[in-house]
């Protein structure tokens, strides 16, 4: 008997390979187990377990389909190659080489097949698993009501279920290839196939068998060509640079593909045929699939090249027409564009009109403060302890305060756990568990040398500080912060008290005595985790031993954790794209974070496809908001607005968008009541909604091209716009955010909050238009402003240097920076106003100080064209008088003064100054800008120096107007600075 090729393990050797490999299985089993019962746990406290279930058993149920299938049919194959082995052998050196093979696999043949097929089921598995998006829209998804404008095929199909059967006929040729790989290893290892010695070089059955396979594979490709003709509508157009079949692909490839699909049909039959009824030879099947090869490269890829090279391109403007209108048409239809309204803006006027002083519908509500700069101003005045934090940007919302609506900015006061002095595992997940208050102040209006003017959010029952308050405005009846954005992963907090009578985790300084108070959660979210088994499972989950040695863990305990909104909202609803920026708001007296969510879908036939995190990115991103994935998307629908309550971390869906179909395939998969009907909305909660900024951010950059609904003009694309660079950073190449704003723009009955762009013409920085985006009666509502081309109204990026690079002002506005201080710019806001272009850019200045922040000094002003009118002013209503009395000069035929002078006296022109005089007064009136420049710096040893400085020019000017004799007083006092510099 000949031995074995392989020596034998030792009985230890198989003893610890296979403890090793038990204990790798316990404990990926144990992982898996623990996070899935966490995760039922947390879908439970949620009240979202339909989510969890239903993800889970679609995983599982693809997982075993489409493993198990593969594995079945390669496995079966495997088998059948086996038991077509021929009984006898031609003796030769090869087969004499194959004898060693054989008899390792021969005992034990059905394990090796067995375990082969497994490995590859599992892989196939694994993959499937991850599509149970796809089989859930394919099983649940309807139609769109709408038809592709070349097969008039429902769009639903290529939505819900091209990508399903495109993935099915994926795994198709997956499993043809790996059967006819391993039954041709078979056959040739048992002799079925052999490369040496005398006789055929294949047995009848082994060709039979594989030859079947072949056919097989050519069949799916026939397929395939059919499904293809369906997916060239989401092919890029190179002619066109639009996504979609172009005129070469609908008159050439479209007929190609279908010839190349019934040849392949034909040589699927004629390989069978000629392989095993009449010839029973290779020959003409490898002839036959020769010619497949020839025809696809000649039919599917020469002569569609022709028809592109030879006929397009010579008159590509007239042949694409008719599919540039169709790119046009989907692009609108799949991004929501097809309802915007475009009007002409002609922006003729270049002169500041007088009704700028007594507008109450814009000038009253322009916004000032900017939510990005002025985050530090709020962590720095209502911080209170190091540890809490307001983030690097804040949000926009509005209020309707004493009967009035305006724009606040607003931020939530939270633990910033990086910043605990004390940051033990008892500090940060027992003592201190949420934040305290959300934080609003005016838009419009700043206090106290350019501080906000901060309405709520205060710590005690009245506010202490002067420049505040003395009341909650906006009051919130459970003002604590359990789930917010500053959370991280990890930052899980343990709340509730075994003693009723102690409370443990710090609530908030009280300022009137000095003290702090503490709190016991009585709120119903987190997961009680008061069992010895609760303890157990979440300090494996969490590898922390304290779940069940700290005494901090009681009976009463509950664990808080994924307390991120968004983050939240995500594990809810993990088929929704969120915004990258909640928002907190005020609702019913109870902190809500609202958090869009998007539906999208990549195979909407004839559309634009975009990708989220290029299309979304700007100046303010990772600055305050998160960062799109890598989607590419072409049908995009805020089809959902979700709520998160910041004390007990309750999530709602609401369904926002009532008319599309990818939410109601999603909402019937989940049971059909996930996501809660748009009536079921509170009215109160509608108030705060507003036009998501990742939305709108593509919708602008679609219409930088698709305003453009004439086919030869977007070919050629002289009309096309962009977006325009951080004015004040232009070499940046970071994009200018667009901004909220509640105001009234031309054609609006009355102020309306909405999110608004400026964009220019492609290749120059002219203004070209204006574009807002704002909710009606519950819908949204896109509009555009269009200026006529070769307008002389200039872009933000020019108007900021026009402004900035205005002799007088750049003066100033070098004064104001120091090597103690810097400036800095806000928003720079673009408002149509009386037929002309109103630009406001609020000008913050920052002590280089340890622990400053930007106060509110300044604000520039433009009108018309940029650069005629300009003012820097102390606040707005200044500077709105300064424009206007230069537009009144210049109706009275005079020369406007340089931008930020002031305007003579009205008591008419003083005589002038002469000689030493002269001399000493512009002394004064130097040292004056520079005593206000070191005190808005808070550079108190500049200021020292500066009053000195005034002092001694005082004096001066007092001696020379002695000697002159009486003169008029230098404009401006030496009281008018305040005694001690602010910030």
């Amino acid at each position: 008997m000949r031995s074995s090729p392989l020596p034998r393990m030792s009985r230890r050797g198989r003893v610890t390979i296979g403890v090793l490999v038990g204990v790798f299985v316990l404990f990926t089993l144990l992982g898996w187990g623990v996070q899935a019962w966490t995760d039922w746990l947390w879908f439970e406290e949620v009240r979202y377990t339909q989510v969890f279930t239903g993800v889970l058993v679609t995983r599982l149920l693809l997982f075993l389909t489409i493993g198990v299938g593969l594995a079945l049919f390669v496995g079966g194959n495997l088998w059948l190659a086996y038991r077509l082995r021929p009984a006898l052998r031609p003796h030769s050196l090869e087969q004499a080489t194959l004898e060693r093979y054989r008899l390792l696999l021969t005992p034990r043949i059905g394990t090796w097949i067995s375990l082969t097929a497994a490995v590859l089921g599992l892989f196939a598995g694994l993959s499937a698993q991850s599509r149970w998006n796809q089989w859930l829209l394919f099983r649940n998804g309807g139609d769109f009501g709408v038809k592709d404008p070349e097969f008039g095929v429902d769009v639903g199909f290529y939505v819900f279920q091209l990508p399903f059967w495109r993935y099915l006929l994926g795994v198709g040729f997956t499993a043809v290839v790996l059967a006819l790989l391993g039954a041709l290893a078979v056959h040739y290892i048992f002799g079925g196939v052999r490369l040496q010695g005398v006789g055929d070089r294949m047995t009848n059955a082994a060709r039979a068998h594989l030859s079947t396979l072949v056919a097989v594979f050519v069949l799916l490709k026939a397929i395939a060509y059919v499904l293809d003709r369906r997916a060239m509508l989401l092919e890029y157009n190179e002619g066109a640079k639009l996504y979609g079949a172009g005129y070469a692909d609908v008159n050439a490839l479209l007929p190609a593909k279908e010839i190349l699909a019934y040849i392949s049909v034909v040589v699927a039959i004629a390989i069978i045929v000629f392989s095993n009824a009449v010839m029973r030879n290779l020959v003409w099947p490898g002839i036959a699939l020769a010619l497949l090869g020839v025809s696809a490269v000649a039919i599917g890829g020469i002569y569609p090249w022709a028809v592109q090279t030879f006929e397009v391109k010579p008159s590509a403007r007239d042949k694409e027409a008719p599919y540039i209108e169709r790119s046009i048409g989907a692009t609108r239809a799949a991004f929501g564009l097809g309802d915007t309204k475009t009007t002409g803006y002609a922006a003729n006027n270049l002169t500041p009109p007088a009704s700028l002083a007594t507008d109450t519908s814009v000038v009253p509500n322009v916004r000032l403060l900017d939510p990005q700069l002025v985050s530090e101003t709020y962590t720095q005045l209502q911080q209170v302890r190091g540890f809490y934090d307001f983030g690097p940007k804040l949000d926009i919302d509005r209020y309707s305060v004493a009967n009035k609506t305006s724009d606040y900015v607003v931020g939530v006061r939270e633990i910033n756990y990086g910043e605990l002095t004390q940051n033990n595992w008892i500090n940060r997940h027992t003592v201190f568990t949420h934040g305290y208050g959300l934080v609003a102040a005016p838009a419009n209006q700043v206090v106290c040398g350019g501080q906000p003017y901060f309405v709520s959010g205060f710590l005690g029952e009245k506010a202490q500080e002067a420049c505040s308050s003395q009341a909650e405005q906006i009051p919130a009846t459970q003002p604590r912060i359990y789930y917010g954005e500053r959370m991280e992963e990890d930052d899980y907090a343990i709340v509730g008290q075994a003693d009723k009578t102690r409370n443990a985790e710090f609530d908030r300084p009280t300022p009137t005595t000095g003290g702090e108070q503490y709190y016991t959660y009585t709120g119903e979210g987190g997961v009680e985790i008061g069992s010895f088994t609760r303890r157990l499972l979440y300090s494996i989950k969490e590898q922390e031993s304290n779940f069940l040695l700290s005494e901090a863990v009681n009976d009463n305990s509950r664990l808080l954790y994924v307390r991120n909104p968004r983050d939240r909202v995500e594990k809810v609803a993990p088929f929704l794209t969120l915004d990258g920026d909640p928002y907190p708001a005020v609702v019913g007296g109870r902190i809500q974070w609202i958090v869009d969510g998007y539906t999208t879908a990549a195979t909407y036939p004839y559309a634009e496809r975009v990708n989220l995190q290029t299309e979304t990115a700007d100046e303010l991103t990772n600055r305050g908001t998160f960062q799109l994935a890598r989607e590419n998307v072409n049908y995009m629908r805020n089809s959902v607005k979700a709520t998160v309550d910041a004390y007990d971390g309750t999530v709602r869906l609401y369904e926002f968008d009532e008319t599309d179909p990818v939410l109601k395939a999603w909402n019937k998969a989940f049971g059909g009541d996930l996501v809660l009907p748009k009536n079921a909305i509170p009215a109160e909660l509608a108030e705060h909604f507003r036009y998501p900024a990742d939305m709108f951010k593509v919708q602008r950059n679609l219409l930088t091209k698709f305003h453009v609904t004439d086919p030869g003009d977007f070919y050629s694309g002289q009309d096309f716009w962009q977006v325009p660079n951080v004015p004040d950073a232009p070499d940046s190449g970071q994009k200018q955010p667009p901004y909220y704003l509640f105001t009234q723009f031309p054609g609006q009955v009355e102020p309306r909050f909405q999110i608004t762009a400026a964009v220019t013409p492609n290749g120059r920085q002219n203004l070209a238009a204006l574009i807002s985006g704002s909710y009606i009666d519950g819908q949204p509502k896109l509009e555009v402003w269009e200026l006529p081309d070769q307008t002389r109204v200039s872009g933000p990026v020019q108007v900021h240097q026009q402004m900035t690079n205005n002799a007088n002002i750049r003066q100033q506005l070098n004064l104001l920076s120091s090597n103690q201080a810097q400036v800095q710019y806000g928003n720079l806001l673009s408002l149509p106003f009386g037929d002309g272009m109103l630009y406001v850019e609020p000008v913050y200045v920052k002590s280089n100080q340890q622990d400053a922040y930007p106060l509110l000094q300044k604000v520039l002003l433009s009108y018309g064209d940029g650069g005629s009118y300009v003012a820097l002013a102390d606040n707005l209503t200044d500077g709105i008088k300064q424009l206007v009395d230069q537009g009144k000069r210049a109706g009275q035929g005079t020369t406007p003064p340089p931008g930020g002078t002031p305007p003579p006296p009205p008591g008419g022109t003083p005589p002038p100054l002469t000689g030493e005089l002269a001399a000493a007064a512009e002394r004064v009136q130097t040292a004056i800008v520079e005593v206000k420049a070191a005190q808005t710096s808070g550079d108190f040893e500049r200021y020292g120096r500066a009053l000195k400085a005034l002092d001694e020019a005082m004096t001066a000017f007092q001696q020379a107007q002695q000697t002159a004799g009486p003169a008029p007083t230098p404009s401006g006092s030496p009281s008018a600075p305040s005694p001690t510099p602010s910030g």
